[in-house]
């Protein structure tokens, strides 16, 4: 048998079945082991039991009180550590840019509760062991600039695409009335801006995001109404407390949406104002990206 036919065969263990061992083996207790392991103790067992069998040794000795490696156990123990050791070594070297891919969001959004984008972050794994910060899109374009973040996610797309930053169109936003729930508009399916202009808009700084506050001032412009504008808090569950108690409106991103209090109410747009009142996020990187990593991110995370 040649050597490539005797590696691919299934008379080779598993590595699974060398992750439990070891487990055992540093612990020299099951119970302990598949805490570890984040398993029950019958698989645990099983897997052990079939590693066992296809070497064709015991590893442990087992009594009611003590779990102690047999000699051959013993001898297996260098060895699969240098196995699993080998094996990650091979993985950082197959990715050593991705582990450090930087990425930025806006923190107009919410990006767990949109779930296509959310899967796509968590399959780069930034959720988990990546840096990203949540941030004003005018912060996140500073930062892609100065080279401290790699890939952001960002509301509307700026005026130096194509020079500076290379812009990917990746998901739209809609936006929900938020209003009091004893507001007559709170009665109908869907609301317009001018249903609800008797009361005051709690409406953000153009500075957080010059873009998309500029795209939404061009609508407001178009209505037959003048819309009244207050300053809306930092804090947002104090902007909704005061809607709740009937002291204004707001223009929420949907997936912001998610707080229920007695009084509140949210509500989506009329159709002729959702397709002007939407969040238009786009991935972005610098214009003269040449790093494979980045460059396979961003067509990641492309529709």
């Amino acid at each position: 048998m040649s050597v490539a036919a005797h590696l691919i065969s299934n008379h080779l263990p598993a590595v699974r079945q060398l992750q439990c061992f070891l487990a055992v083996a540093h612990e020299l207790n099951f119970r302990r082991a598949a805490e570890r392991l984040r398993m029950t103790q019958p698989p645990l067992t099983r897997q052990i039991q079939n590693l066992e069998d296809l070497l064709g040794q015991p590893l442990f000795s087992r009594t009611p009180h003590e779990v102690t490696l047999t000699e051959s156990g013993q001898a297996l123990v260098a060895k699969a550590e240098a196995i699993l050791i080998a094996l990650e070594a091979l993985t950082q070297r197959a990715d050593p840019v991705v582990s450090r891919l930087r990425i930025g969001v806006t923190r107009t959004l919410n990006f767990e509760a949109i779930t296509p984008l959310n899967q796509q972050l968590v399959a780069l794994r930034a959720s988990e062991e990546m840096e990203m910060p949540s941030l004003t899109s005018a912060q996140l374009l500073q930062n892609l600039a100065r080279n401290t973040l790699d890939l952001i996610l960002t509301g509307e797309k700026g005026a130096e695409a194509d020079e500076a930053v290379h812009y990917t169109w990746v998901y739209r936003e809609p936006l929900l009335v938020v209003l009091p729930a004893s507001h007559p508009a709170a009665r109908a399916e869907q609301v317009s801006p001018e249903a609800v202009a008797d009361l005051p808009m709690f409406w953000f700084a153009r500075s957080a995001n010059p873009l998309f506050y500029d795209k939404c001032e061009r609508y407001f412009a178009t209505l037959c109404v003048t819309l009244k504008r207050q300053r809306e808090p930092e804090d947002s569950l104090l902007m909704l407390s005061h809607i709740a108690r009937g002291k204004g409106f707001a223009l929420m991103p949907r997936s912001k949406c998610t707080f229920n209090q007695a009084g509140l109410c949210y509500r989506p747009l009329s159709e002729r104002a959702a397709r002007h009142l939407a969040i238009d996020v786009y991935a972005a990187i610098r214009a003269d990206e040449k790093n494979e990593a980045i460059l396979a991110a961003l067509e990641k995370l492309s529709p």
